[in-house]
């Protein structure tokens, strides 16, 4: 087996690296939408800039975020048979947050993380997750995006323009704040947690939406939901497989205000939810154990 040698950390190598870790991080987890992969392409990424020639470097961030995407994409591609074979509902690793005091780091709030928005990105091919990143996300200029994919400047804008209009699509069609998302959810929760069908109705939309992501590895739903009766059965019919155990907890779950489950003070569920017009109008179930690990259990 080969070691691969560790470079040795000068301040002309760490400087730029550590000013820029937060937005390549947030470049790998949109790219990816969990944690340790991000975490590992921004490895890949340091290693790379160690070993490079810094004198023939015109801009470090140019070079660090094109570096960055390539071995996030590099790792899409990778990841993509895994993805289309994975059981059930594919969501992303949340970002928990249990005391929504403390602000999270900026590698993870730099902008919009959401569950919603990262849901969306999936549906997308690797390259226009890329290209509508880069762009819209990030604000790069046309002429990095196309050095980024190693395409024409004209290819990348009809990535982007496809991106953009799926997302467009499927995005809320108006912005709520914080502190009525929050109070909204504090309310559902309330109800939730009181098993109360009829209270939990009044705070979802008729066409209401739950996605849930088990992952194989434990029970989910193998088709979206659709329906506030039928959704507020859910939570009812988990109050009532577990008398006495269930406890909810407000989080903020990828910078947006949500709920963390438990069962016997043990995380079941990171939920992260869509308000329009004072209604949920959506719900992100995610309970694939596997994506949970990094949340801390009940005390």
């Amino acid at each position: 087996m080969t070691i691969q040698a560790i470079p040795i950390m000068t301040e002309e190598t760490l400087a730029p690296f550590a000013t820029l870790r937060p937005r390549l991080f947030s470049i790998a987890y949109r790219m990816l939408g969990t944690r340790a992969d991000a975490e590992d392409v921004v490895q890949d990424a340091w290693l790379r800039w160690a070993g490079t020639d810094h004198g023939a470097v015109q801009s470090a961030e140019a070079w660090l975020v094109t570096v960055t995407t390539r071995l996030a994409l590099d790792r899409l591609r990778e990841r993509k048979a895994e993805r289309e074979s994975y059981v059930g509902w594919w969501l992303p690793e949340p970002l928990v947050e249990l005391d929504e005091r403390t602000p999270e780091s900026a590698a993870e709030l730099a902008s919009d993380v959401s569950v919603a928005m990262l849901w969306v990105l999936e549906r997308l091919a690797p390259e226009e997750r890329a290209a509508f990143l880069m762009r819209q996300v990030f604000d790069q200029d046309y002429a990095d995006v196309a050095t980024a994919l190693g395409k024409s400047e004209a290819a990348c804008r009809q990535l982007v323009s496809r991106a953009q209009a799926r997302v467009q699509q499927e995005k809320p069609r108006f912005a709520v704040s914080k502190d009525a998302h929050r109070e909204l959810l504090s309310r559902f929760m309330q109800a939730a947690a009181s098993a109360d069908r009829a209270a939990m109705k009044t705070f979802l939309a008729d066409d209401v939406r739950l996605i849930s992501d088990g992952g194989g590895k434990v029970p989910s739903f193998g088709k979206i939901l659709v329906g506030a009766a039928r959704i507020a059965g859910v939570y009812w019919s988990v109050e009532h497989a577990y008398p006495g155990k269930i406890t909810y907890r407000m989080a903020r779950v990828n910078g947006e205000p949500g709920l963390v489950r438990y069962v016997d003070g043990v995380v079941e569920s990171a939920q992260a939810f869509i308000i329009e017009g004072g209604k949920i109008v959506a719900v992100y179930a995610i309970r694939n154990p596997d994506k949970l690990r990094g949340i801390a259990p009940l005390s």
